[in-house]
């Protein structure tokens, strides 16, 4: 705990908790939710080809992942973590260009 705490710069074992439980939150959510769209949308392996099925489909939830993520981390009085966390991620994949300080 005390390695998390020093690499995100908090205080409390609390934060830590409640940090991976918005994480574990975050990508249960992406998952259970992203089939149903697809399919909302007609978007199926057998409607599709495989492979560009499960292009659209980790696509979408790479997107998904990233809402998600600050609205959980809203939710659970983290927002400050991880819109810095969503910052520091989407700027070393090459979109930082599209934030704004």
């Amino acid at each position: 705990m005390e390695k998390l705490k020093k690499r995100w710069g908090i205080d409390s074992n609390k934060q830590v908790i409640i940090i991976l439980f918005v994480f574990a939150v975050t990508g249960s959510t992406a998952s259970f939710i992203g089939k149903p769209i697809l399919a909302f949308l007609d978007i199926t392996p057998e409607t599709l080809n495989t492979i560009l099925y499960w292009v659209i489909r980790i696509v979408m939830l790479f997107v998904m992942y990233q809402f998600l993520l600050i609205f959980f981390g809203w939710l659970f009085g983290q927002f400050n973590f991880f819109w810095n966390f969503e910052k520091k991620m989407l700027t070393r994949i090459g979109l930082g260009r599209f934030l704004k300080e």
